[in-house]
């Protein structure tokens, strides 16, 4: 019988890895409560703030797509890709409260075709890549109820279906 695969996430301390509400770990800073993601560590993005003090802090994990595009080429290392590469949507997406903008990578069924600015998505894990006893985690957005996919199908919890659409 084959043992199950340790999760583990392809960038150490980037995001938790709660499997029902996952989340990126941002900072604020303690100064001029600007947040940064990934955590800054050595002087606030704000530049008319002086802070150099920060507390880690779980960022939304819902927000808008505020722009996108496609990976038709295979990324450098070292992102770990598909082999046979398959091409994958990138979306940029303006966090919900915090109101910065985070990129990541789309769900697998999910194609530029099927996105628009101003699309409602969340933070999901999927796994980048695996090796015998991992399984490397990374997060991706997903559309919320009532997006189409490249299929055609429809994603989110009116329609019972998961982040490939089935």
């Amino acid at each position: 019988m084959p043992t199950a695969k340790t999760r583990l996430p392809a960038i150490e301390g980037w995001f938790t890895l709660d499997a029902d509400a996952p989340a990126l770990l941002g900072s604020k800073c303690d100064s001029c409560g600007n947040f940064a993601f990934p955590q800054e560590t050595y002087f606030c993005r704000n530049p008319e703030c002086q802070g150099r003090t920060f507390t880690q802090t779980e960022l939304s994990r819902t927000g808008k797509v505020w722009s996108y595009t496609d990976a038709c080429y295979q990324p450098p290392k070292p992102y770990v890709a598909a082999d046979p590469y398959v091409p994958f949507a990138i979306a940029a997406v303006e966090l919900a409260t915090e109101k910065m903008v985070v990129m990541g990578q789309v769900v697998p069924g999910v194609g530029v075709g099927s996105l628009a600015v101003g699309d409602d998505v969340e933070l999901v894990l999927d796994t980048l890549y695996e090796d015998d006893d991992h399984e490397y985690v990374v997060w991706k957005w997903r559309p919320l109820t009532g997006t189409g996919t490249a299929d055609g199908t429809t994603v989110g919890a009116a329609s019972g279906k998961g982040p490939t659409g089935a």
